[in-house]
């Protein structure tokens, strides 16, 4: 018996799959290449336009339903696939009605800034002004999100005007995480210890100086194996960042197109095969860890007094079953707040 998987960073709300793209990118053709010819995350976001909210319910909620199965019974749900007022409340309300009629928690965060929108494509700073004065009030107001992200990243979003659009989210009360280190390495790492993140998120190019920044604000790494697995990368480097005492959080980054994956089981394989996490190491930053990552450390994350009985029974002796076990999930049974939601 082991506590539920935390899984602290999804884009599990959208409207359709982009197998073709992932086609490209194993013939060569690199991401942001792909993002820049209106594919990528620009694809998604035509794709939710195009889609009613009833339709991007039933969609999401599916992918929701397997991820219970493979034993997340926690989960942070990010928008970001709209890139406009009315699409992203469209997503956050979509959200908002996922963890209303289904029993695990789930955590709604904003990300607006998931990328420039066409017509703002040379003038990202007047996106932001859109994203503060007309987006987060709205949000807010709606009680729609708790959290606030932006993709930091060479070509999307600098580190001044991620500065700027999460301490405005700081001002209207929300927490903030932030897409950080992925491609470049930005500083979006040493960003989010400045601000007092709670999360910073990917950190595949993550400088050793920010590590540290990070450790010493208490800032939770939050590492996305599946994207590197995906993409074909180098993967984040667990063991620094273990080693200089950064508490590592694991994440699905469930998404259509660079993480396509619903599994807790699979990502902590990949970190134990791949990153050198011991099971011990990659089941507490799928459980607790990833409960900090979120702020819901007081109610998830392990087996306490006084926290919700979420908790999975394995077919194994250890965690180590969790990648040993390659590619099938060892999850037999599923528990939230104490009631069986599945069995294998």
């Amino acid at each position: 018996m082991i506590p539920g998987f935390v899984d602290p960073h999804t884009h599990i709300c959208f409207a359709r799959r982009r197998e073709s793209e992932f086609e490209l990118r194993l013939a060569g053709t690199p991401y942001l290449e792909i993002l820049k010819q209106g594919g990528g995350i620009l694809s998604s976001v035509k794709a939710v336009a195009e889609t009613d909210e009833e339709s991007l319910y039933s969609y999401s909620r599916g992918h929701v339903l397997s991820a219970i199965s493979h034993g997340t019974t926690t989960m942070e749900i990010k928008s970001g696939y709209g890139l406009d007022t009315e699409n992203e409340l469209k997503m956050l309300r979509v959200i908002r009605k996922l963890g209303r009629d289904l029993p695990l928690e789930i955590v709604p965060t904003f990300l607006g800034a998931h990328a420039v929108p066409g017509k703002f494509r040379k003038k990202p700073d007047d996106y932001i002004d859109l994203i503060i004065d007309e987006m987060l009030p709205l949000v807010t107001d709606n009680n729609l999100a708790e959290q606030c992200d932006i993709f930091c990243e060479k070509g999307v979003f600098s580190v001044e005007q991620s500065r700027r659009l999460l301490q405005a989210a700081q001002k209207f009360g929300m927490g903030i995480k932030i897409h950080a280190d992925e491609v470049h390495d930005l500083g979006g790492g040493g960003l989010a210890a400045d601000l007092g993140a709670l999360s910073a998120d990917h950190l595949l190019a993550v400088s050793d100086e920010n590590i540290k920044k990070m450790s010493a604000a208490g800032t939770i790494a939050t590492l996305l194996p599946g994207t590197a697995y995906s993409l074909k990368k180098p993967y984040a480097r667990a063991r620094a960042m273990i080693e200089a005492n950064l508490p590592v959080a694991l994440a699905t980054d469930c998404n259509p197109g660079s993480s396509y994956t619903e599994s807790m089981p699979f990502i902590i394989g990949l970190a134990i095969m791949n990153m050198d996490m011991s099971p011990a190491e990659a089941l507490t930053a799928a459980t607790l860890n990833s409960a900090y990552a979120i702020d819901r450390a007081g109610m998830a994350g392990s087996l306490d007094r006084g926290k919700r009985a979420d908790f999975l029974l394995l077919d194994g002796q250890s965690p180590a079953i969790l990648a040993y076990h390659g590619g099938v999930s060892p999850v037999e049974e599923v528990y939230i707040s104490g009631e069986k939601v599945i069995r294998k």
